[in-house]
């Protein structure tokens, strides 16, 4: 997979209106200004398509698959044509099944606990912990942190060769799981490369696309991946939905993830007192309860909103806002961008750095306080990662640190800015301005640590 990097004119398209673009903020300066939401790999605010379309149908809103009611049946065909929509948006196969979950993390550890007896998963350090932490139970190979998409693709290979011969004589069943895009880089994985390497040795490969998904089409059939995970807060959707798509057999044929209405077809009870269960063997097997039918359409809405607005052009504009950002602070010395691959990798609009003379929980602060902008501090969920890119040794706590972290590791974390479809202009360029202003000027308020975070010290 790859993404041409290109300095467009900011005409290249407007970006898609979404949800909170003209709230504004106190400055601790005195004053406001519009919120400039820098976040967006944390979460991405909901498209106004997303929000009007949820609107429309709360009225309607109906139990879904057991009533005979209008709105029960309105709701339940929604709920199934939401399916269908998200189905289509991840080119999945004939046969593949779409399951709605909470998130990310939810499908993962769904998966997780689908794997078939003595399955061994391989797992690069690189992921986020929603892709490193679920296989807790199998037999897990943890892969060392490529520097290069080929070194990615050679390492898998190298692990895959020497995969554990089961007693029978041979091979067992094995799971890659792997990122389209980094967190904490925004760098874009060989996706397609490994899922070849994965299925030329016996192995099925699940892709977390939380990351991916906003930013860029996701083929099932063309990446030949198995499975793909991804969450709704991340494409533009509000809170509390996710999906898993992909391979049906695994799926059917384990135990229900939950265990409840839904997901059971048929209960008896037997002579002996207990009861008997059959399961459906559809997506409905891990769903259990009542559905987040709002969720499942919401993820849809922004499916569509997204496939409308075209990847190309949307595409363009994110590269072109990349752009602004590396090249307005190619001259600010101190700020050093986190690569794995190197400077000129295709990435999403996502990029982590650290400000030489900062403690980065300080710098963070320092921008959304005095310039009304939002971006991440920390090791974002990826620790081993940030860890590997900002090398172990300790450095010189700074004013705000972050007591919770281990001893040494006070100021071992990273500043993120990510942006997407909603972003306007101003925002990368205050960003811009603001970074450079603190590098050179430094913060014009003082900021203590209070709860783990950096915060105005609003005490004088």
């Amino acid at each position: 997979m790859s993404v041409s990097t290109l300095a467009a004119a900011p005409s290249v398209c407007a970006p898609l209106p979404v949800l909170g673009r003209d709230v504004t903020v106190p400055l601790v300066t005195g004053g406001e200004v519009t919120y400039a939401a820098l976040d967006y790999a944390a979460s991405a605010p909901a498209l106004q398509r997303v929000w009007d379309d949820v609107a429309a149908y709360a009225p309607y809103y109906g139990s879904v698959h057991r009533g005979a009611g209008y709105l029960s049946q309105l709701s339940t065909d929604l709920f199934e044509n939401a399916r269908r929509t998200v189905a289509e948006f991840l080119g999945c196969r004939d046969g593949d099944q779409v399951v709605f979950t909470r998130s990310t993390t939810d499908s993962l550890n769904l998966l997780a606990a689908a794997l078939p007896a003595g399955c061994q998963v391989f797992v690069f350090e690189t992921e986020h912990h929603a892709a490193l932490l679920p296989w807790r139970d199998a037999r897990v190979t943890y892969l060392d942190a490529p520097r290069s998409p080929r070194q990615a693709v050679e390492t898998l290979e190298r692990a895959l060769a020497g995969r554990t011969v089961s007693i029978e004589g041979g091979h067992g069943p094995a799971l890659v799981c792997v990122t389209g895009a980094s967190n904490v880089t925004g760098e874009l994985w060989p996706v397609r490369e490994l899922a070849a390497a994965a299925h030329a040795h016996g192995a099925r490969i699940v892709l977390d696309a939380a990351q991916l998904a906003p930013h860029h089409p996701v083929s099932v059939e063309d990446l030949d991946v198995d499975w793909v995970a991804f969450s709704g807060h991340k494409l533009y959707a509000p809170f509390g939905s996710g999906v898993l798509a992909g391979r049906a057999d695994w799926l059917r044929e384990a135990e229900p993830y939950l265990a409840g209405g839904g997901a059971s077809r048929k209960v008896t009870r037997r002579t002996d007192g207990g009861v008997d269960v059959e399961w459906h063997e559809s997506a409905a097997r891990h769903e259990a309860g009542s559905p987040n039918v709002i969720g499942a359409y919401a993820v849809a809405s922004a499916c569509k909103a997204l496939t409308e607005a075209g990847f190309d052009t949307l595409v363009a504009r994110e590269q072109y806002l990349v752009a602004q950002v590396r090249e307005g602070l190619a001259d600010v010395p101190q700020v050093r961008f986190l690569s794995l691959f190197g400077d000129d990798a295709p990435r999403v609009g996502v990029l982590s750095f650290v400000v030489e003379g900062w403690n980065s929980s300080h710098f963070a602060a320092a921008l959304s306080a005095e310039y009304g902008i939002g971006v991440r501090d920390g090791l974002f969920c990826a620790h081993p990662l940030v860890r590997t890119l900002l090398g172990s040794d300790p450095q010189t706590q700074g004013e705000c640190g972050a007591p919770e972290a281990a001893p040494g590791e006070k100021s071992l974390n990273a500043i993120r800015v990510s942006f997407g479809a909603g972003t306007p202009d101003e925002h990368v360029e205050r960003f811009v301005r603001a970074v450079k202003e603190l590098v050179t000027d430094g913060a014009r308020w003082n900021y203590r640590t209070e709860d783990g975070r950096c915060v105005p010290d609003t005490s004088a």
